[in-house]
């Protein structure tokens, strides 16, 4: 298999492992989408890190697969390409891209559906599909422009020029820059302290901020306004208050 799920301190990582560059082939996001399907399902798992290995992520596609196919083979296939990640994107659980070497294309797109990124000082991230003749389409061009704002995200995806982890950084494409060996077990490390944490409020305030940024903030507000009341019938909600009340701040304990 070319994408593996495992398991540990209700921490799931979504591991690709396709060498050498784990590019991202029709099997592989057909992979990617089932397993991100049952990390969504799964009660044992209630964080997600997605990593690629020590020295790469995901170098893109697989363009020797992409070029024999024709336009009618892409119609078939654009929406299952995309619905790969959007599976990632909708997992209801904290999710963190764990960002060795290239992440560039498909690679790039994927680290994009997490929820927060840290990068090893090794990385190099980017949009080249317009060298190919082509554009982003795995959410590229929607993901980018949502997260770095759009006059940023169509600077590197009309050059296709590639960023190092700094000027990455500097843009907002990720969110923390460590020395590449750490970059595993600092996402993890945030994965597994969230896992600990109110899973229902934790996947209220992701649904509430996704909406919102796909929509208008009147319904992004009813979003928020419905899970905020809504919570109040939850035992985490009445846990967190009274260890609140009786502890002090920042000291309860979810199940």
């Amino acid at each position: 298999m070319t994408v593996h799920l495992e398991v540990a301190e209700g921490v799931g990582t979504l591991r690709l492992d396709r060498p050498p560059m784990n590019a991202l082939d029709v099997a592989t996001q057909d992979r990617l989408k089932e397993l991100a399907e049952e990390a969504t399902r799964r009660e044992d798992v209630r964080a997600v890190v997605i990593y690629g290995g020590e020295k790469v992520f995901a170098a893109g596609a697989d363009i020797k697969e992409m070029q024999a196919m024709d336009h009618a083979a892409m119609v078939l296939r654009a929406r299952g390409l995309q619905d790969s990640f959007t599976a990632v994107a909708r997992i209801p659980k904290p999710v963190v891209a764990a960002v060795t070497g290239y992440a560039l294309g498909g690679g790039c797109e994927l680290a994009l559906c997490a929820d927060y990124r840290i990068a090893g000082e090794n990385a190099k991230l980017g949009q080249p599909e317009v060298l190919l003749g082509l554009i982003p389409g795995a959410g590229g061009t929607q993901r980018l422009s949502r997260l770095i704002g759009p006059s940023k995200a169509k600077d590197l995806i009309f050059t296709g020029r590639q960023v190092r982890a700094d000027e990455a950084l500097a843009l907002g494409l990720v969110d923390r820059v460590v020395p590449a060996d750490e970059v595993y077990t600092q996402a993890h490390a945030w994965a597994a302290k969230l896992a600990q944490g109110p899973v229902i409020a934790l996947r209220a305030a992701k649904e509430a901020v996704d909406t919102g940024l796909e929509t208008d903030i009147d319904t992004g507000l009813a979003v928020e306004r419905n899970w905020f009341a809504g919570l109040f019938a939850t035992e985490d909600r009445e846990r967190g208050m009274r260890s609140f009340v009786e502890d002090g701040p920042g000291k309860a304990k979810f199940l």
